[in-house]
């Protein structure tokens, strides 16, 4: 069973700071708890060919949580590839992969029935970056702005996404 979090539309959000969502274990994050830190948001898959990526995600939570907060968004938006439950998610992710940073509900990402935060996102990328595929980052300032965009093949520990991370 989802909790549902009710959300205003993403014309309503004025703030990154705004939201409020469901985490993997039930329970309601207010995004207020991330003013001041850099954030890391990735729509993950656990049966995509990028789903190694779960492994760096946790290394760069381990090695840089002091500077990001990695935040990872379940969505079977891209070839089926998110077909479990919450609690399928939740296993196979510490299982396979020893996640501890911030897991969500299933969202969808793309569509009629995308998530708030997910169109909160693209309006406010700086080239109104959308996911084309599963792992796709977008990076958020201490400020709570988005700044920068990530495909899929940019995985976590690349030098540019860590350089991002530093500054």
């Amino acid at each position: 069973m989802t909790t549902e979090v009710t959300q205003p539309d993403a014309q309503e959000q004025s703030s990154f700071y705004d939201f409020k969502m469901v985490s993997l274990d039930g329970k309601e994050i207010d995004f207020s708890k991330y003013k001041g830190k850099k954030v890391l948001l990735v729509n993950t898959a656990s049966e995509c060919g990028f789903t190694p990526q779960y492994a760096d995600l946790e290394e760069l939570h381990e090695k840089y949580g002091d500077k990001v907060v990695v935040l990872g968004f379940p969505a079977n938006n891209f070839g089926g590839q998110e077909p479990g439950s919450n609690k399928e998610i939740a296993s196979f992710c510490q299982k396979n992969y020893g996640v501890e940073f911030q897991m969500f509900e299933k969202i969808s990402v793309l569509g009629d029935d995308r998530h708030p935060l997910y169109t909160w996102l693209e309006q406010n990328s700086p080239n109104h970056d959308k996911p084309s595929w599963n792992f796709s980052k977008f990076l958020i300032d201490e400020n709570g702005k988005v700044v920068a965009f990530y495909p899929s093949k940019v995985k976590p520990m690349d030098k540019e996404l860590l350089a991002a991370i530093q500054k």
